[in-house]
């Protein structure tokens, strides 16, 4: 596996299939590692990229972490030679979800992209800065989330995209599809949801932190 991603290292993931991960990572926990490893089989993924934001500007700053803090704490989360976690954003100098996929795309024209995300950030797209774009430069894998799935798939951005969703069958091949091509996943659920835990250390002064399994992102 190649070493995390330069802003001038494309050519060391030419030709690779890559999941993207973006968040806070506030902090990262295992339900992230668990979709990390559901995608690396089920899309045949060679990588995950953890994409850890210096600044969701959905989510208030109040009770971030510094980004150094959240990609130490990413890192021992990981714990798999396949996922690998990075600041680039910080040095693409984006702030918005549509504008890191260009630009990662842009600087990584040989690497397959397919940006993963929950179920609960497919119902909450439309309000992403220019979302469409997100569908129309990579391919797209939704993970299912029992409380939002049956709206989100009902929902605006599901919908708007309804005719260029990929069967179950065609699932694995989706990270070599033209864009816009999408994939809900049917996946095991995995418990740890990171709003939940940081409730907890509130109420137990402050002994831990927490975040959702696929962050809200713009």
């Amino acid at each position: 596996m190649p070493l995390p991603p330069t802003l001038y290292g494309g050519g060391l993931w030419a030709g690779l299939r890559v999941g993207i991960l973006g968040g806070s990572f506030n902090p990262a926990h295992d339900g992230h590692r668990h979709i990390s490893l559901e995608a690396l089989k089920l899309l045949r993924l060679d990588a995950v990229w953890w994409l850890v934001s210096p600044q969701n500007p959905l989510k208030p700053t109040n009770g971030m972490a510094g980004l150094a803090e959240r990609v130490e704490g990413a890192r021992r989360i990981a714990r798999h030679p396949r996922i690998v976690v990075t600041d680039i954003e910080r040095r693409l100098g984006t702030r918005y979800t549509a504008d890191t996929l260009t630009a990662l795309s842009g600087r990584f024209p040989q690497t397959r992209f397919v940006w993963l995300m929950g179920a609960d950030n497919l119902l909450q797209l439309p309000e992403w800065d220019r979302w469409t774009v997100i569908f129309h430069t990579v391919p797209v894998a939704i993970f299912d989330r029992p409380s939002y799935s049956l709206r989100a798939l009902g929902g605006k951005a599901s919908q708007r995209f309804a005719r260029r969703r990929v069967t179950a069958d065609r699932i694995g091949r989706l990270a070599d599809m033209a864009p816009p091509a999408w994939a809900f996943l049917h996946t095991r659920l995995h418990p740890a949801s990171a709003t939940a835990l940081r409730g907890r250390s509130d109420d137990d002064a402050d002994k831990a932190h927490s975040s959702t399994n696929a962050r809200s992102r713009p």
